[in-house]
């Protein structure tokens, strides 16, 4: 019976040549390292996408795997707060962000002659609601890693065999994700957001979430990390405070991925504004 990594090398071989949206994170940067084995640099094409919602550190990480990879990097500008339909953060905001992300990445795909458009959404990804998906759906991308039935322990475990430094990376959503549903997504909000988290990773926090909530910064962390945020509180509400938070809370239930997705807020994608 073929291994997930085989049928992973066998799409991708069965496609020539691809252009992959790609953020550096666990995801993309194992589809890319794979692609380049599989078709060349010639044939692979990772394209980054930097604006307010991406966190300059990032995008340094971005561009440093993939040069180690040797894959070819294109960067384009993105402006998501331009965007109707995501500035004022309806449920399906990730549509809106990703419908025009992915058309300005097949036009490049189009103008660079290339055969296919793929992005790093891995099975786990079924899980969740995922509006980018629909997005994903509706303008052709493929997503490889679900193809082949990839879930994010498999990408952990083969990224660590290919020699990837991004093996044990922490999960990472733009930074939009941090503010619930129907508040408005401002520039400052979003620097504020990206300076308090960089602030707790500084501090040997390596999975962390500031969820904002108007003046106040929700921190979640893993269960494990929560001792130890209460032993630095005066350092943590001393530096966000700077930052224009008025109240600093700590989330007891840990970090989660979708947590804004609990909130009254929420509607199915069938009753969504889409």
């Amino acid at each position: 019976m073929m291994n997930k990594l085989s049928k992973l090398k066998q799409i991708l071989r069965n496609m020539d040549s691809v252009v992959i949206a790609y953020s550096g994170g666990l995801d993309s940067a194992f589809l890319l390292k794979v692609a380049v084995d599989v078709l060349g640099e010639d044939n692979v094409l990772a394209v980054t996408a930097r604006s307010e919602t991406y966190p300059a550190a990032e995008y340094k990480e971005a561009v440093r795997v993939a040069k180690v990879i040797g894959a070819r990097h294109l960067t384009i500008d993105t402006k998501e707060l331009a965007i109707k339909h995501f500035k004022s953060n309806p449920v399906n905001r990730c549509y809106y962000c990703k419908k025009e992300l992915f058309k300005k990445l097949d036009n490049l795909r189009k103008s660079h002659k290339m055969s296919y458009l793929l992005d790093g959404a891995n099975y786990d990804d079924l899980k969740d609601v995922r509006y980018g998906r629909f997005a994903a759906k509706e303008l052709g991308v493929r997503s490889p890693l679900v193809e082949a039935v990839f879930t994010k322990d498999d990408i952990r475990r083969y990224s660590r065999k290919l020699g990837l430094s991004t093996w044990d990376k922490p999960s990472f959503a733009c930074l939009a994700s941090r503010f619930p549903f129907h508040s408005k997504i401002s520039a400052k909000d979003l620097n504020r957001v990206d300076k308090a988290e960089s602030y707790l990773r500084s501090l040997g926090f390596r999975q962390v979430r500031v969820r904002i909530h108007g003046d106040i910064a929700r921190l979640e962390l893993l269960p494990e990390d929560q001792r130890k945020v209460l032993k630095l509180k005066k350092a943590i509400v001393d530096n966000l405070k700077k930052l224009g938070f008025v109240y600093i809370a700590l989330d007891l239930a840990g970090y989660r991925t979708g947590s804004m997705h609990e909130s009254s807020y929420f509607v199915p994608f069938g009753k969504s504004n889409l």
